[in-house]
């Protein structure tokens, strides 16, 4: 038995993916080549229903490390670089010492495979829903602005500092929040799985915070 398998012994091992992990389970993965052409497959994993929010960097398939988001993990020639949000995964690529970077692989039967899978199968129907997720997101932040500035506001300390309380021009009916509100948090959900990312338009939503 070599010092890797007694090592191996004491360390946990990747659970197989089932279908209901997708929900609330995201793995992604590369193979990183050593200095010595020995070859390791890399597995982020980020759980939502772990208790202390850690990612977790398997090497084939046994557990190496842990760490809080935003996390780099070094491998052979590089870092893996993982960050996440309120929705999961923003971002998960191997970035080499060299300056170049590639983006993991999302584990086959995971959500994010499948609409992988979906892009380079039907690019038409892929390109649609971006877009679609887009212009959600975009009614989503200009709904969600002034109602933020009316809540912020109502807290005596700013009240003071502007010298009064602002009325949101846009009063939405209950029925109508709760459609936006589900609607934004698809269409961020859809970018996630891309892997899409843009400071403004991907926001955490104020509906969905408050």
């Amino acid at each position: 038995m070599t010092n890797r398998s007694r090592d191996d012994e004491h360390r946990k091992r990747l659970r197989p993916f089932r279908r209901h992990h997708a929900v609330y389970r995201q793995l992604y993965t590369t193979i990183v080549t050593s200095q010595d052409n020995g070859t390791t497959r890399y597995t982020v994993e980020y759980d939502a229903a772990r208790d202390d929010g850690h990612i977790v960097l398997y090497a084939d398939e046994y557990q190496l490390a842990t760490a809080e988001p935003p996390a780099s993990f070094p491998v052979p020639g590089g870092v893996i670089d993982v960050n996440v949000s309120l929705y999961g995964v923003t971002r998960v690529h191997l970035l080499g010492d060299d300056g170049h970077q590639r983006r993991l692989t999302p584990v086959a039967g995971t959500l994010e495979d499948l609409r992988w899978r979906l892009h380079r199968q039907r690019p038409g129907l892929s390109a649609l829903l971006a877009w679609l997720a887009i212009t959600a997101l975009l009614a989503n932040l200009v709904l969600s602005v002034p109602q933020a500035i009316e809540l912020l506001t109502t807290v005596p300390r700013i009240r003071d500092i502007v010298g009064g309380t602002f009325t949101s021009p846009v009063q939405l009916p209950g029925w109508l929040t709760v459609i936006v509100t589900l609607t934004g948090a698809l269409a961020a959900v859809e970018r996630l799985l891309m892997l899409r990312r843009n400071r403004v338009l991907d926001i955490e939503t104020l509906w969905t915070n408050l």
